[in-house]
């Protein structure tokens, strides 16, 4: 049975940096051959970062993709590394593009190309477009027809991108039906919560339909709202696990596999949903046999609450790094939310970067104040106090303001100091507002929803509280002080805008509110359903009328990581101006 060493790189990518992706593909393709690999793969759209969105549409971009790909061939050969296959994602068009109905113009692709010997010995496009959630590629690019086999070292490679997987039919069983001995799938899988268990399950049903052995081998890193949670995945055709990528992690996944000898005649034809099987040999001799000495391995999982902290840290410390920020300025008020979002700049950027700013009025209760100095001082980073009284007290001799409008300036006029420190010292300012918050309106425009970037946008309040309580957790089990003051998780969450306020005042508890806020915003479940469930009548429809009142305050929340299957913002979409109601 000939012998395979497979080279699955995990790795990050920035969108529209070519020439630094390219760099990227070529260290890590050196690494992997001098690791002695016979095929080396990297993950979907490596070369233009994903997802470019608008950018397919325009014809100077898909050029300068294509162009950076022939490039990229040249310099792999130049290097030393010509004899061995480097199968990449790009972004291009198709040849033959005819002008149809509801077609992007241009007739861009979501691509992958094999590079040998200094040229693209063999190019596709993704069969499958997803056109849900946070994916319109219905909107962008146009389907391959194509089922691409390459022959590396005497064994067929069947190769398919991303949603080639998760949606039934084509390649997968195409790939079959070519006989090929190993199905390798390139993909940017957006992470989310307890994708991890559905990604192997369908790895492992799929390895059972092609009939071979399978690769998904996936990104890591962010790209605006989204994280990467590599987690490439290796299993035999009958569904076992081979190996198993770490999470949030780069690097490559180099292994050894005993695959089947590709049949003596070529396949060829249609098969599988119409696709014309495209093969070609680059080696069709297997190499000597050797002793296998890479398994690839299995990385420890991590748990659930480490897993959605370890998306919100990357997701952060992408958005600074790629959009050229170094640090970070956030209100810190004394309690969970803030403290959180402080915890999590810390891990992501390093307690010399984050900047903290304390802005009491005169109803700031003095343990608020102190629990934002115990988290300066549990954590490292820089602090300040700014009191916002003055100007408080300048504006209300000037206007009179009472009940909600009186609180609300206390909110704008610490964005407003947020901001002007932010224009002066040059950090980004970091909203600290949670999922619950944003669901029923509890944030203020111009006050605590300004900011480049929000940590928390898409965490549930009580998932808040777990999630500070995990990491105070981690930090005792490794020697280290807890960042977040036990009296910021104990206390009752409090905007502290009038005497003695709490959010239950207005708010049911927050794990009764979030439960419902999940089957209404994360289901699309309606009143009717979410009452059946065993939920006061009269609550749900409180609750919905707020989440559906407060649309036009999402619009303006600033960009935040993505970790539930429906954030706001890409992946729930409702007008604003909006008549429809679930409840009267």
């Amino acid at each position: 049975m000939p012998q395979l060493r497979l080279a699955l790189n995990q790795i990050d990518s920035t969108v529209g940096d070519l020439a630094g992706n390219s760099e990227a593909i070529v260290h890590w393709t050196r690494h992997a051959v001098e690791q002695g690999a016979h095929l080396v793969a990297f993950p979907e759209m490596v070369l233009t970062g994903y997802p470019v969105e608008d950018l397919a549409l325009r014809s100077s971009f898909v050029e300068a993709s294509r162009q950076a790909l022939r490039a990229l061939a040249a310099r792999l050969d130049a290097e030393g590394f010509g004899e061995v296959p480097v199968v990449v994602g790009y972004l291009d068009r198709s040849e033959h593009g005819a002008a149809r109905y509801g077609q992007p113009a241009g007739s861009p692709r979501n691509a992958a190309a094999v590079l040998h010997g200094g040229q693209i010995a063999l190019n596709f496009a993704k069969h499958h477009l997803p056109n849900y959630g946070v994916f319109d590629e219905f909107r962008y690019f146009v389907p391959g027809d194509s089922m691409p086999v390459v022959r590396v070292r005497g064994v067929d490679v069947a190769l398919a991108i991303c949603e080639d997987l998760w949606q039934d039919g084509g390649r997968v069983p195409a790939a079959r039906s070519a006989g090929a001995g190993l199905l390798l799938s390139v993909n940017a899988s957006p992470y989310e919560r307890d994708k991890d268990d559905t990604r192997l399950e369908l790895v492992r049903k799929r390895a059972r339909e092609a009939g071979c052995t399978t690769a998904y081998l996936a990104m890591i890193g962010g790209q605006d709202e989204l994280v990467f949670d590599g987690d490439s995945i290796v299993v035999d055709q009958e569904g076992e696990v081979i190996a198993r990528a770490p999470q949030f992690s780069e690097g490559s996944v180099i292994l050894d596999l005993d695959l089947p000898a590709a049949a003596p005649e070529a396949p060829s034809g249609v098969v599988d949903d119409g696709l014309r099987i495209d093969h070609v040999v680059l080696s069709d001799g297997p190499v000597p046999p050797y002793e296998p000495e890479l398994a690839g391995g299995y990385a420890e999982r991590l748990d659930d609450d480490e897993e959605v902290y370890s998306a919100l840290v990357v997701g952060l410390r992408a958005y600074a790094a790629k959009n050229g920020f170094s640090s970070v300025l956030i209100g810190l008020s004394g309690g969970i939310d803030s403290a959180l979002c402080a915890a999590i700049a810390c891990d992501a950027l390093g307690a010399r970067n984050v900047y903290g700013v304390s802005m009491p009025s005169k109803y700031s209760s003095d343990h608020s104040k102190g629990d934002a100095a115990e988290l300066a001082r549990r954590t490292g980073l820089n602090f300040r106090t700014v009191s916002i009284e003055p100007m408080f007290d300048a504006y209300m001799g000037s206007l009179e303001l009472t009940g909600l409008a009186e609180e609300n300036l206390q909110a704008r006029l610490r964005g407003t100091l947020l901001m002007a420190l932010s224009n002066q010292e040059g950090q980004i300012v970091l909203a600290p507002g949670n999922k619950s918050e944003l669901a029923v309106g509890y944030s203020t425009l111009y006050g605590d929803a300004v900011g480049a970037y929000g940590p928390i946008k898409d965490v549930y309040k009580s998932s808040v509280f777990r999630l500070a309580k995990w990491r105070n957790r981690a930090a005792e089990e490794r020697g280290q002080t807890p960042p977040i003051p036990e009296a910021s998780i104990s206390k009752p969450p409090s905007a502290e805008l009038r005497p003695g306020q709490v959010d239950t005042d207005s708010l049911p508890d927050y794990e009764v509110l979030d439960a419902i806020l999940e089957l209404y915003v994360d289901r699309d479940q309606g009143l009717d359903a979410i009452v059946a469930a065993g939920f006061d009548a009269e609550l749900v429809a409180k609750t919905l009328r707020m989440v559906d009142t407060a649309e036009y305050k999402r619009r303006q929340y600033p960009p935040g990581t993505k970790i539930s299957p429906k954030g706001f913002g890409k992946d729930r979409r409702l007008p604003i101006t909006n008549r429809w109601r679930e409840s009267s």
